[in-house]
């Protein structure tokens, strides 16, 4: 039912805040321990908040997975449309389009945290005909499963017991029998895994996070096997292998394959003298990641002005040391690319990005104000949203917007890397400024664009056909036939 005005109705306006308070607390929360807030009161509201939107908006639920959503909440959200069928004659998309969301977002997610959420639903006996095939089709489309057999054994074993899944080739044997008990292998890496039960130079050919448990078991110290070992890392290894291979004396690892926020997580744990001694080598890797996001949109903006948020709640808490800088740290980076001409506002009046930390007060509203002064087209505040004085952000960023500049000749937006369990979305610094929750820099292009729908202004609707055009487009490239056969 539309108003006398043709816009949505006011209960289509809520509806639509609902749900983007849902996918911004998707984004940001992971139901850790915050700087205000512990884990406990940080998993209550993501647990309302799934049940509350699967249940009254299905379609949207899984329509989120095109969204920026966290790995964390995207498990929850998969592990919620395979274990609870829905109601009938309730709002979902089609079973198909379901699917291919759900293949399409597995297929994205690091292969640990699948694993883990397929041992969850044997666990829960979550053993519909769907949940096996989402399993057997995720398990098909691994690039090298004998790698996965090595590295996540446990977890292949179980999605095949649970699946009732006829592995292909020696995987089957290799999960199901002792290797070290196993006659020779014919697949390569299979054969150096039993190998390296008895010769430590098989192990220098596995994963690194394999091979480490060799070298413990054959008594190799840690300098001589990481010195050989390091051209077997993946990305997700590298800022510990780095740190590890410095420790001992040895050249660290290249830093430019690593994404961009882990980056400067392991950035801001250095010591400060450390980074200004290694700037160069720092930044090249920062700006490097920084650009593989921009991509095809590096230096579309026009003048952008960011207001960073380097005060000591930035610190985050022990379980996220520094996540919320670290959020802003990649944020400065990717707006760097992305603007033709950007400044940067850091609230403790920092200069140099490299060698920010948390500490000090949050002086939002005159950071703003230095921000507002450069003119830009765009304004960017990363911030968890809270100010020493919090009404002073929220006036001057009201009055600015209704007499200063009602024609929106400057878009703002706010990015809140964390979430407040109590209002169950990431703190919002005014109504008339959207606020989108932001977990990994590499989302920024995408929540700018999705911060349109937090200014009250477009409905439920318009909602929908965003989520329809980025489902569309998500699941473009999906392919339906699992080429693993499952045993019936």
């Amino acid at each position: 039912m539309r108003d006398t005005h043709g816009g949505d109705t006011y209960t289509d306006l809520l509806a639509c805040e609902d749900v983007l308070r849902f996918a911004n607390a998707a984004i940001s929360g992971t139901g850790q321990r915050e700087f205000r807030s512990g884990a406990a009161e940080q998993r209550l509201t993501l647990d309302f908040l799934h049940d509350y939107v699967r249940i009254n908006y299905r379609d949207l639920y899984a329509a989120s997975l095109a969204l920026d959503v966290n790995d964390h909440n995207a498990a929850r959200i998969v592990h919620g449309l395979l274990s609870d069928p829905g109601e009938p004659g309730a709002a979902a998309l089609d079973r198909r389009t379901e699917g291919a969301l759900v293949s399409q977002r597995l297929a994205h997610m690091p292969p640990q945290r699948v694993y883990r959420l397929f041992r969850r639903l044997a666990a829960e006996r979550v053993n519909n005909r769907r949940t096996r095939a989402v399993i057997a089709r995720w398990i098909s489309r691994r690039r090298d499963l004998a790698f996965d057999a090595v590295k996540y054994r446990a977890g292949l074993t179980a999605a095949a017991r649970h699946a009732h899944l006829r592995q292909p080739g020696e995987i089957s044997e290799f999960c199901f029998t002792p290797p070290h008990r196993a006659g020779f292998f014919a697949t390569p890496l299979l054969e150096t895994y039993r190998a390296a039960h008895y010769s430590m130079e098989a192990a220098y050919e596995l994963p690194l996070s394999v091979g480490e448990g060799f070298a413990a078991k054959h008594g190799v110290p840690r300098k001589e096997f990481l010195s050989r070992a390091r051209a077997s890392a993946t990305g997700g290894e590298l800022l510990r292998l780095d740190r590890s291979l410095r420790g001992h004396g040895l050249e660290g690892a290249d830093l430019r394959r690593a994404g961009l926020t882990r980056l400067c997580s392991y950035v801001l744990a250095l010591p400060v003298a450390e980074r200004e001694e290694r700037r160069e080598e720092l930044t090249s890797a920062l700006r490097a990641a920084a650009r593989r996001i921009a991509g095809g949109q590096a230096g579309t903006w026009g003048p952008t002005a960011a207001v960073l948020d380097d005060s000591y709640s930035s610190f985050g808490s022990p379980v996220k040391r520094n996540r919320p800088l670290a959020v802003a740290l990649a944020c400065h980076f990717v707006l760097a690319e992305l603007s033709v001409r950007y400044t940067a506002h850091w609230v403790s009046g920092h200069r140099d990005a490299l060698t920010v930390r948390p500490e000090g007060a949050t002086p939002l509203a005159e950071t703003i104000l230095d921000a507002l002064e450069d003119g830009p087209e765009r304004l960017v505040v990363v911030s968890d949203g809270y100010d020493d004085g919090p009404p002073v952000p929220a006036a001057l960023l009201d009055a600015w917007r209704t007499r200063v500049d009602p024609g929106h000749r400057t878009a703002a937006v706010h990015l809140n890397p964390v979430m407040d369990a109590d209002e169950m979305e990431p703190a919002r610094l005014a109504r008339s400024v959207p606020t989108v929750g932001i977990r990994d820099a590499s989302a920024l292009p995408s929540l700018v664009e999705l911060a349109r729908f937090g200014e009250g202004r477009s409905g439920l609707s318009e909602l929908r056909e965003h989520l329809e055009r980025r489902v569309a487009a998500y699941i473009a490239d999906v392919d339906e036939k699992p080429t693993v056969q499952e045993v019936r």
